[in-house]
């Protein structure tokens, strides 16, 4: 039987169902044409295999336990948004190429485990500041990604077609898949850490940092066996562990998705490990909130700089009222400037509610600009200099910075500005591929890893 759930008003429970959220208000959802349509395939996804499993979530929360303690760091990475035909074999493994590049560069500056999550196989649907958008004198329904309907900006394109939440499913499970294969399968073996050094960065400066930690854990592994240690048996040294997550905005896609663990009789939300509410829909009483509530996986919550410690506390009630270690995330996403001045409180307030949550730093969307030629783009010092500021505050309160929340690609794109191999103003229309918002190469995240390194060093 679902268990009692503590609403906004502490005093009181009320019990929790996947279709409880249907109650409250719902923010961001698409006006889909034709609601039958729309209820047949939510009935079709229903009956589906789940896409994770429940197990699996619990290994997540436990990790994300430690990270609240200053005993893991989390590195959340991946697309702003995933695009319908993107998951070739190839793009899957460069993909987990990066952030594999870049756990082992945290790992080894820090000496802490790293929770490797991505913003993968799930990340189909995005907020959106306005429902339509103008281009000349012509306005059509804003793209919400792939999930609800195509970024062409034609009419057609535009309308919510509820069968792309099936093509949705299917590709989040070959990507699974396959995700499952490369770091199960010995792709991710400790051996392999010179085959995960892509050709484009290889060459550059980042690149070669990266050889000489490679070439010293090679040398640590050779002087282990050495020793007589039999590393041949040892999963940590050939496998990893590595986690899916998105935004759990298309709340009936989410419910469709939901199941009861046969094991425990708790509820999970298996279109993912873990799970986020938005900046936009992180209203307490709101059906999102609802929703995250009652599933048993980790979640997560995204804070802009008008979070205020009131409704951050609300937040912990209605997603974390039994203080469960690894159960509850916040993300911040406030620029640096903005950060400094408000993580303090929010912090204080969180501290003093007994909660041990996991705060991450989402260095992205605050430091969001439009050039003059109309592309969106960021700036890699800007991102850096919010990193700074978050791990600086955590130092002044005596916290634990627990991790990051990047949107990056393994692709050679000009998306955002600066880095070590620098990305100029000019460069921005050279390899401009982004779906939505601008997103960190391949070079820029592992020099991004590298500093991140160094703070975790002198932390």
């Amino acid at each position: 039987m679902p268990r009692p759930r503590r609403t906004a008003d502490i005093s009181s429970t009320t019990t929790w169902s996947p279709d409880s959220w249907q109650d409250r208000p719902a923010a961001q959802q698409p006006d889909w044409p034709d609601a039958h349509a729309l209820q047949s395939v939510l009935a079709e996804l229903q009956g589906l295999p789940p896409l994770v499993f429940a197990g699996e979530a619990r290994s997540l929360k436990a990790s994300l336990a430690k990270a609240g303690e200053g005993k893991a760091f989390i590195l959340q990475a991946g697309d702003c948004a995933e695009a319908f035909g993107d998951f070739s074999a190839d793009s899957i493994r460069d993909k987990l190429k990066i952030i594999l590049q870049m756990a082992v560069v945290l790992t080894y500056a820090s000496g802490l485990p790293v929770v490797k999550v991505g913003r993968i196989a799930g990340q189909f649907a995005k907020p959106r500041t306005s429902p339509n958008e103008r281009l000349g004198d012509k306005e059509l329904p804003s793209f919400r990604g792939h999930a609800v309907n195509d970024n062409a900006f034609e009419e057609g394109s535009r309308r919510a077609d509820p069968e792309r939440l099936v093509r949705a499913y299917h590709q989040a499970a070959a990507t699974l898949n396959l995700v499952r294969a490369f770091t199960k399968g010995g792709y991710a073996d400790l051996t392999q850490l010179h085959t995960w050094n892509q050709e484009f960065v290889a060459a550059s400066k980042q690149g070669r940092r990266y050889e000489t930690i490679a070439r010293q854990i090679d040398q640590a592994l050779r002087f282990m066996t050495a020793c007589g240690i039999d590393l041949s048996s040892d999963a940590a040294v050939h496998q990893v562990d590595f986690y899916t997550s998105h935004e759990a905005l298309l709340l009936g896609y989410e419910q469709a998705l939901t199941r009861q663990d046969s094991l425990t009789g708790d509820w999970y939300c298996c279109s993912a490990h873990m799970l986020w509410v938005g900046e936009r829909t992180r209203q307490s009483d709101g059906a999102h909130v609802e929703f995250l509530s009652g599933v048993e996986n980790p979640v997560a919550c995204k804070l802009g700089p008008t979070a205020t410690a009131e409704e951050v506390i609300a937040l912990c009630d209605r997603l974390d009222p039994e203080k469960e270690p690894g159960r509850l995330t916040f993300i911040t996403r406030m620029g640096s400037a903005r950060l400094g001045e408000a993580l303090p409180e929010l912090l204080r307030a969180v501290e003093v509610s007994g909660r041990q949550v996991a705060w991450v730093c989402d260095p992205m969307h605050a430091n969001t600009f439009t050039t003059a030629s109309g592309l969106k783009t960021r700036r890699f010092d800007d991102i850096l200099a919010e990193i700074k500021t978050f791990f600086a505050v955590h130092k002044q309160e005596g916290t634990s910075p627990g991790g990051v929340h990047l949107e990056l690609t393994h692709e050679d794109v000009t998306e955002c500005l600066g880095g070590a191999e620098q990305v100029l103003d000019d460069h921005l229309k050279d390899r401009y591929r982004a779906l939505c918002d601008p997103r960190l190469n391949a070079r820029q995240s592992l020099d991004l890893a590298f500093d991140i390194g160094e703070m975790l060093q002198t932390r």
